[in-house]
């Protein structure tokens, strides 16, 4: 009876160790936006305007986290119509071909207090490369609707030519009209699911 109640008890206190909690973005209050340089001088900035993605840990430090996020390319928006057509075109991410974006994350190791190295396989046109993000969580807090909320904030940088988005036209000057680096920024607000 004491080895029948020793296996109950340590297969419940394993369930509650490993027990996961689960959380989503809130669409509403995040956003994932992208700056690169324009005629050298200058910058444009952008944004996506549909995503959704879940972090899933069972640690409250979020070194054993799962992240997955998708983004929907067709939602891009630069402030400019006739811009924002063109980056859909096969010359930059060819949206009939490759509609979604993608990250799954391989690894988060806190680096100091709050500060996080979130490493993971981002996915755009196709192509696969590694990339790590520099993220800040920004705490946890109730909303007045009974909603646990946790955010993180986010950047990296990439070489859009790494993953065929090449289009690009020289200057007399020896630049170019859109720069290579493409810098990502994230503001991500999280539900937790009940």
């Amino acid at each position: 009876m004491k080895t029948l109640k020793y296996i109950l008890t340590t297969i419940i206190f394993i369930n509650i160790l490993n027990a996961q909690t689960v959380w989503k973005i809130d669409p509403v209050h995040s956003n994932v936006e992208f700056t690169v340089s324009h005629l050298v001088i200058s910058d444009v900035t952008g944004r996506f305007r549909e995503f959704e993605g879940t972090l899933t840990h069972a640690k409250p430090d979020f070194s054993d986290a799962q992240i997955e996020a998708v983004i929907q390319v067709r939602s891009i928006d630069t402030d400019n119509e006739k811009r924002d057509q063109h980056l859909l075109t096969p010359d930059f991410f060819n949206v009939e071909k490759y509609p979604t974006i993608n990250f799954v994350s391989t690894s988060i190791k806190k680096s100091s207090g709050n500060n996080y190295k979130i490493t993971g396989n981002l996915t755009i046109n196709g192509i696969t490369k590694s990339v790590t993000l520099d993220a800040k969580y920004k705490g946890e807090a109730s909303d007045p609707w009974g909603n646990i909320k946790s955010a993180f904030k986010a950047a990296t940088s990439i070489d859009r030519f790494d993953y065929d988005v090449k289009w690009n036209a020289p200057l007399g000057t020896g630049g170019l009209v859109v720069g290579k680096t493409v810098e990502i920024n994230l503001n991500i607000q999280l539900i937790k699911q009940k």
